[in-house]
């Protein structure tokens, strides 16, 4: 798997460290009951998104434990890491096991729509064009 084949899923992933680190602004969703864990659904959710829709457009061809690990396990590795930085290295946020959870729900729901929906489309595509 080649790095430069992903591009997006890479700024993706420096996106989500940056938001996770800075204060948040108060906005109108604010009040919203647990809109802070919608919206790591959302972030992680939309990496697997984006991350097999680069990997289906590359062409790239992974075993099946090694695209377990890149579109699962390193996400949720990354969620954890960004709590764990949240709760250390910042005064603006803190750690939360929910929000780990709600990363890992992303993910999962992430690589779901993204093996069963995006692969297959990519699939159907390429069979109609081959």
């Amino acid at each position: 798997m080649k790095l430069k084949n992903f591009p997006l899923t890479i700024a993706f992933v420096v996106m989500i460290f940056v938001v996770c680190m800075i204060p948040i602004p108060e906005t109108p969703l604010s009040g919203v009951a647990l809109i802070d864990k919608w919206t790591h659904i959302a972030l992680y959710l939309a990496l697997g998104i984006v991350f097999w829709t680069e990997y289906c457009r590359s062409r790239s061809s992974l075993k099946p434990l090694s695209l377990f690990a890149v579109s699962i396990l390193q996400p949720i590795f990354m969620g954890g890491l960004i709590e764990i930085m949240q709760e250390n290295l910042t005064t603006c946020r803190s750690g939360d096991w929910l929000d780990f959870l709600a990363d890992s729900i992303g993910v999962i729901a992430g690589a779901v729509l993204g093996r069963f929906g995006i692969a297959v489309l990519f699939k159907k595509i390429r069979k109609g064009n081959g």
